[in-house]
């Protein structure tokens, strides 16, 4: 399952359309917020943990999504206006974290969005 369009809508908005027609539209803070990279979620490796200091959601650029590019057939990856760029947005990760009402109430979540 992949998108068949991604749209930027306004300033904060990204939009997927997804191959089966569900409309998912994450705001840009929800993205760069939850950036799945080592730098920003952390990472154990051979029984070293890394575990990031909480960003500073002040920095100018932080939410300015500056580019998009896709990732093989399975993700998309984001530079933002504050020089990040590492995350990987898998299509599995960014489906099952969907903000709509809809994908909130099938896994019980709260939509903190509307």
């Amino acid at each position: 399952m992949g998108p068949k369009s991604i749209k930027k809508i306004g300033d904060t908005e990204l939009q997927l359309i997804w191959d089966d027609g569900h409309d998912s539209r994450f705001t840009l803070g929800q993205l760069r917020d939850q950036c799945p990279c080592a730098g920003c979620q952390g990472e154990t490796v051979l029984l070293h943990t890394y575990v990031p200091a909480p960003a500073d959601k002040a920095t100018p650029g932080r939410y300015d999504l500056r580019d998009l590019s896709l990732v093989g057939s399975y993700a998309m990856q984001c530079a933002w206006g504050d020089g990040h760029s590492t995350g990987i947005y898998t299509w599995e990760r960014l489906r099952s974290s969907c903000p709509c009402d809809i994908c909130a109430a099938l896994h019980g979540s709260v939509n903190s969005t509307n």
